[in-house]
């Protein structure tokens, strides 16, 4: 039994209907969890109401038990929990819950459509007690697949975001995330289930951490791979992602005031700041008709879709993202 030197952490990988994603990054967050004393546990939460994955995940288990060419025998670290709840924030949570009920010090959020770089674990575990904070977030690099529409690039939604590392961020997604699971016992926190469906409950809940006074930041070298198949390199697409992402952090925003008691001031703040994106967007659109330009018009686009997510969020609409038929 190796001697425990470090905190104990539990990488928690929410999946739905991605078998061959998954079997992506499975590999990858096994050969980092060697880089870390202990190593950290891998848990799979599978959203499929029918349980999809799991045989996938006990052949996964049983194949890395056996060893390759690249990965030495032994104990994987994976568990896997079926979590049929529709919804990511349910998803979530029973990471969380099985993360605690194992006795861990902090979770690890990604994708499991990502894949990340070489000493991506390790990085992030080391900012995190470096600093001491409730949450560490790193960049997402897209991928994009195939040959998108220029105006794709141009939109900027898959841009990646760089700050310089230790800077305070006020939320986070949790696509690339570590969360001191102590805070959340702490301040009674989960993932809120109003946006299990909408999306946005990892914003919901760092908006409520950085709210009651704890501190996120940012480490800019932990960095994973995110892969855009070409159903999303679409301009429709990124524009309503745009739309159900300015959508759920309005609402967020809002529920945060609400708690704080200066909902009204927030409404109108947020009203204001979305009437100005969709005339500045509209008034942009114009211009890139009147003298074509293909940024100006994705930019625009992009501007007028967050004005449009904002109003809605304001008038409490909710712009849902991972509804199911």
């Amino acid at each position: 039994m190796s001697e425990v030197t470090g905190p104990r952490i539990a990488i928690c990988l929410a999946t739905f209907k991605r078998p061959a994603e998954l079997a992506r990054i499975l590999p990858v967050l096994v050969q980092q969890r060697a880089e870390l004393s202990p190593p950290p546990s891998i848990i799979v939460v599978d959203n499929d109401p029918e349980a999809g994955a799991r045989e996938q995940v006990a052949d996964a288990i049983e194949a890395f038990a056996a060893g390759s060419p690249d990965l030495p025998g032994g104990d994987s670290g994976i568990t896997y929990v079926h979590e049929p709840t529709p919804g990511i924030a349910a998803a979530r949570n029973a990471a969380v819950d099985a993360a605690l009920a194992d006795g861990m010090d902090a979770v690890i959020f990604v994708d499991d459509d990502e894949v990340p770089l070489p000493g991506w674990l390790s990085t992030l575990v080391g900012a995190w007690r470096e600093w001491g904070c409730a949450g560490v977030a790193g960049p997402v690099i897209a991928v994009l697949e195939g040959e998108p529409d220029p105006w794709i690039d141009a939109s900027g939604l898959f841009e990646r975001v760089t700050r310089p590392s230790g800077s305070l961020i006020p939320g986070a997604a949790t696509n690339n995330l570590l969360l001191d699971v102590h805070v959340l016992e702490r301040h009674g926190l989960r993932f809120d289930p109003g946006y299990g469906l909408s999306g946005g409950s990892d914003t919901r809940l760092t908006h409520q951490l950085v709210g009651r006074g704890e501190v996120l930041k940012w480490c800019d070298e932990a960095e994973v791979l995110d892969y855009i198949p070409p159903s999303r390199c679409t301009r429709e697409w990124v524009t309503e992602r745009t739309v159900r992402t300015s959508n759920s952090y309005t609402r967020s925003r809002l529920d945060l005031a609400r708690e704080q008691d200066r909902e009204l001031a927030m409404r109108v703040v947020l009203t204001a700041r979305g009437v100005k994106r969709i005339v500045t967007g509209n008034l942009g659109l114009l211009g890139a008709r009147l003298r074509p330009d293909t940024n100006r018009h994705a930019r625009a686009t992009m501007t007028v879709a967050t004005g449009q997510g904002i109003l809605r969020g304001t008038r409490g609409k909710v712009t849902y993202g991972y509804r199911r038929s």
